[in-house]
């Protein structure tokens, strides 16, 4: 039998980042993610954004966070890949379950000093969001219920996502960037509408493959289509909540209702396959995108 020697670990851990975290996608959400909702946050107060060493903080703890609950999501679906996805690395062992707890464990105390050194406030924000995550795991495996239905999976797993917002919201108010307030709860709700969208975008499909965990399988394709339609209508209604006082120019960021409306479209006309995912990652980019260079015009 071989045995795993310390140096070979970070080479496996690297390849299982590389396979199942995909920067490119997963740092890109959590970069747009931080600083739309950061420089939105900013720029409703009044004040000028520009991103500064605490931006870049708060920008790097929710990428490892994304990390962390990725690893963690592994390890839950251990049982459901042995059966539906045999190449998962944590089944073939490319990677061992002790050796992403130990990554877990490196993760969390990189990001609670990250903060520590900035804001305590800030540090407990961001471990009470991954220790929320960390008592997923035995909850699922104690209940059948939680784990199989879908839809109520995403309401246990959900709050992950909003607790992570309320991080970077959290810590601006902490070191003292803004004095929180209501449109604080509907940007959160901005985010979290967009991230629903996503969610459901990727998870509803006409037939679903053999193994794959859908929500239009327990709602419908066409009632899962008007659900995943319905969330990008939410984010839209919060970007005019908050930038209608603007005038005109307050609705440029609601012209990203158009590619949802363009998958919607698409998916019921289609009648078969998934629905068409570029249209719901277009919506998340081009949605935080504009709320970027919307707060970074000099105004």
């Amino acid at each position: 039998m071989t045995t795993v020697t310390a140096p070979r670990v970070p080479a496996r851990l690297a390849r299982f980042v590389l396979r199942m975290f995909r920067p490119q996608l997963y740092v890109t959400y959590g970069t747009l993610w931080v600083l739309a909702l950061e420089s939105t946050a900013v720029t409703l107060t009044g004040t000028p954004w520009r991103p500064t060493g605490a931006t870049w903080t708060r920008v790097a703890s929710v990428v490892l966070a994304l990390l962390f609950l990725r690893m963690l999501d592994e390890q839950k679906d251990l049982d459901h890949d042995r059966v539906h996805h045999p190449d998962r690395p944590l089944v073939t062992g490319a990677i061992t379950a002790v050796e992403l707890r130990g990554a877990m464990a490196v993760l969390t105390a990189v990001v609670a000093c990250l903060n520590a050194a900035r804001s305590p406030a800030a540090a407990l924000l961001i471990l009470a969001a991954l220790g929320y995550a960390t008592l997923l795991a035995p909850l699922e495996r104690m209940s059948a219920t939680v784990r199989d239905r879908q839809l109520l999976n995403l309401a246990v797993t959900c709050p992950v996502q909003v607790l992570l917002g309320v991080y970077v919201y959290g810590s601006l108010a902490a070191d003292g960037t803004l004095a929180a307030d209501r449109r604080g709860a509907v940007l959160l709700a901005l985010c979290a509408c967009v991230f629903l969208h996503f969610e459901f975008a990727r998870k509803t499909a006409w037939r679903p493959a053999p193994g794959a965990r859908l929500y239009s399988a327990d709602l419908g394709p066409r009632r899962c289509a008007m659900v995943t339609s319905a969330w990008a209508a939410g984010a839209v209604g919060c970007q005019l909540v908050l930038f209608l006082p603007d005038g005109a120019a307050g609705l440029l960021p609601c012209l990203t209702a158009a590619l949802p409306a363009w998958g919607l479209r698409r998916f019921l006309r289609a009648r078969r396959g998934p629905w068409p995912l570029p249209a719901a990652t277009g919506f998340v980019a081009c949605t935080y995108l504009t709320l970027i260079v919307r707060a970074s015009v000099p105004r």
